[in-house]
């Protein structure tokens, strides 16, 4: 189970910068975050940007003391969940070292010249992540 986060959460913030992952557009209109928890501590966090069927999946990072036992499987699946629910029909990511995992998870590695232009468009795919980061897509078909 997830619960909405905010993008100031100390907790998130200091996990994201803890796995090296960008915090300077947290704050970006259509964001929103969530924290998965368990015995009332968070132990991973992940976002979902846009507003239209092709949704960025973003932020995702399970803290330290949490890795290595599926939470970041089981952040994925709820995060599919909520985009789901929200209209979604596919899920997008950029990644510079986590491919094999989300690969694992359902995801196809994706040409970034397919990039939908809501994708395409998005601080992330534009100047947050390298140029060398992998795009991945997950279509979210039941």
């Amino acid at each position: 189970m997830i619960a909405s986060c905010r993008a100031d959460d100390p907790a998130f913030y200091d996990a994201l910068r803890g796995a090296g992952l960008p915090v300077g557009d947290l704050y970006g209109p259509a964001q929103r975050y969530f924290v998965m928890s368990e015995a009332n501590r968070p132990v991973a966090f992940g976002g979902i940007a846009g507003d239209g069927t092709d949704r960025l999946l973003r932020s995702l990072v399970v803290v330290q003391t949490a890795r290595g036992i599926g939470m970041g499987s089981r952040m994925i699946a709820a995060l599919i969940d909520e985009a789901r629910r929200d209209g979604a029909t596919r899920l997008w990511l950029l990644t510079t070292d986590a491919a094999d995992f989300f690969a694992g998870n359902g995801w196809r590695v994706a040409d970034r010249a397919d990039a939908p232009p809501a994708i395409a468009t998005a601080p992330q795919f534009v100047s947050l992540c390298p140029a060398t980061a992998t795009l991945l897509v997950r279509e979210l078909a039941e």
